[in-house]
């Protein structure tokens, strides 16, 4: 499959997740988006709870596995910006769309998207292993690393980004539990010091696109 062939069916594949997307959020009244972004964290299951977005002790720390079966830190991306979204392949709402986004902000990056790795983070490790990681990456971008582990390596992740997620029980979800958790994009330098975050409700992919070149240029410049 040549490069503009694969390009075309990943960019529709991603349209056909957005279609399947919005036809579930006009299903539910919006109802999972809401929970999905806003549902704090409470006592009791697995949860994490975290500081504000913009603490400037969020930080890139982690020890998991990329969708390949490679163990990766946060050493391995040293000397490129993240772009990082914390999730899990069950979600039927804010991650499909909110990769969808990311793969479309990439692509507006052009040339300047190699010095950008993007990162989709598990949540729920139990289910979310290599092989699911690599199929569920595959559609929506070529370049978009999953990264999984175990719970303990998970919950370390995401207090070091200061996020937080927890499981659900809920009778009609797959296995029966769905997992809540934020709706970030971190925007982390190549020191993997947080730069900025996004949500994919608050602009288009041109604007956080043109927002993540700035600052690409900004710190060649320095």
């Amino acid at each position: 499959m040549t490069t503009e062939l694969a390009t075309r069916r990943l960019r529709r594949i991603r349209l056909v997740l957005w279609g399947a997307v919005a036809a579930v959020l006009l299903a539910t009244g919006g109802a999972l988006m809401t929970r999905s972004y806003l549902l704090p964290p409470t006592p009791g299951g697995i949860s994490v709870e975290v500081a504000t977005i913009g603490e400037t002790d969020i930080r890139s720390e982690f020890t998991l596995m990329d969708h390949t079966g490679r163990a990766v830190t946060e050493a391995d991306f040293t000397g490129r910006w993240q772009l990082v979204f914390f999730g899990f392949t069950h979600c039927p709402d804010i991650c499909p769309t909110t990769l969808a986004y990311m793969a479309s902000v990439l692509d507006l990056l052009g040339p300047d998207a190699e010095r950008v790795v993007p990162l989709f983070i598990t949540v729920d490790p139990a289910r979310d292993t290599v092989p699911v990681m690599a199929e569920y990456v595959a559609a929506f971008h070529p370049r978009l690393v999953g990264l999984t582990g175990t719970e303990a390596q998970v919950a370390e992740a995401t207090r070091n980004f200061r996020t937080w997620y927890e499981r659900m029980d809920d009778e009609n979800a797959p296995d029966g539990y769905m997992m809540a958790h934020a709706g970030h994009i971190y925007l982390m330098r190549p020191d993997g010091q947080f730069e900025t975050a996004f949500q994919e409700r608050d602009q288009p992919p041109e604007d956080m696109a043109e927002q993540v070149l700035a600052r690409i240029r900004k710190d060649q410049n320095r």
